[in-house]
């Protein structure tokens, strides 16, 4: 599993389209709102999800801060899964850096924030390779094994 990461509008959707091509299947946030956990259906080898904080905030709305992070392990944990079954899967996971700035007063929002941070832990934990993005540069923070991108 590779994880991206970085600003908004800082260039995660194109480098990741520059280094994997377009010869995959996207699921984005930004158009599903539903945390996919079943890929069952998904036929292709390179699987890219995009936009995990909405899908995280979606989460916050209906459970608390543990709640929100023990679908977000199980859900990380049935990514894997997938991603594991067939040598040639990769999973790319692509999620926007909101855990800097001025801490927001809405309780909502905090939570949301909170729950990002520690999703993104979390995600960084599991995965094979981390690269943060910003200003359309990669910095690569993690790298375990073969990776060949």
């Amino acid at each position: 599993m590779h994880f991206i990461t970085g600003g908004s509008f800082n260039g995660k959707r194109e480098w990741v389209k520059k280094t994997y091509g377009l010869t995959g299947t996207w699921l984005s946030a930004y158009q599903v709102k539903t945390l996919p956990d079943d890929f069952n259906h998904i036929t292709s080898d390179l699987l890219v999800l995009e936009g995990i904080e909405i899908w995280l905030k979606e989460t916050t709305k209906s459970y608390n801060s543990n709640k929100s992070r023990e679908i977000w392990i199980d859900t990380i944990n049935q990514w894997r899964t997938w991603e594991e079954a067939e040598p040639q899967r990769k999973l790319v996971v692509i999620g926007t850096d909101i855990t800097k700035g001025i801490v927001p007063v809405e309780i909502e929002n905090r939570l949301w924030r909170d729950v990002t941070g520690w999703a993104y832990q979390d995600l960084a934990a599991k995965a094979d390779k981390v690269d943060v993005i910003w200003y359309g540069l990669n910095q690569t923070i993690k790298q375990t094994g073969d990776e060949e991108q």
